[in-house]
């Protein structure tokens, strides 16, 4: 994630790693804050690897650099957003990562293959807690606060995944019932 946060936000331009750093915490900081302690080695890496360029910013003053992308830098991140591991689909912050910098990648049948990705696996029935093997809905649920979380799982991927569909340009599955799944009987919101 922070890797390809990195790549993506440099695709755009070049930038003083202040500069990436603040435009990486806007992006992932609520939900998972951004560290020097990880960022500068990741840059680290990625310099080492030929992805990015470290240049002096002599205007900035002594110590400070400028990042910018390799043609190889843009070819990985263009890889990475094409076909994004399991973990990058499934998990809620990483794919929003990618769908951040998903623009970036220039065929439509491509962008679209990433988001049926996702799709299928916001279909599939999840939760956060489960009877055995079987996913509880929110209406099973005693406690108020994990009904909560049920709940507000649940309308947060039905906004997703009418979301993806519009984009995709699908329709709504029908289920046995005949109701969309804008139905209250809908499966449940998949844990991220």
């Amino acid at each position: 994630m922070l890797e390809l946060a990195i790549l993506g936000f440099l695709a755009e331009g070049p930038l003083p790693g202040h500069e990436l750093r603040r435009r990486m915490s806007q992006l992932t900081g609520y939900m998972r804050p951004v560290s020097d302690g990880s960022l500068y080695p990741a840059i680290n890496r990625l310099t080492r690897a030929g992805l990015i360029e470290r240049r002096a910013d002599p205007a900035a003053g002594a110590a400070r650099y400028v990042l910018s992308l390799t043609a190889a830098g843009r070819a990985e991140m263009l890889q990475r957003l094409r076909k994004p591991v399991d973990h990058e689909i499934t998990d809620f912050t990483r794919f929003y990562v990618v769908l951040a910098f998903l623009s970036h990648l220039p065929d439509v049948a491509d962008r679209h293959a990433v988001l049926r990705r996702r799709l299928e696996f916001l279909e599939e029935p999840a939760s956060f807690f489960y009877d055995n093997e079987r996913p509880l809905r929110a209406e099973e649920v005693a406690d108020p606060y994990r009904r909560g979380l049920l709940l507000t799982a649940r309308a947060t991927s039905r906004a997703e995944r009418t979301w993806l569909r519009e984009t995709l340009g699908e329709e709504p599955p029908v289920f046995d019932t005949g109701c969309t799944d804008s139905d209250p009987h809908a499966p449940a919101a998949p844990a991220s």
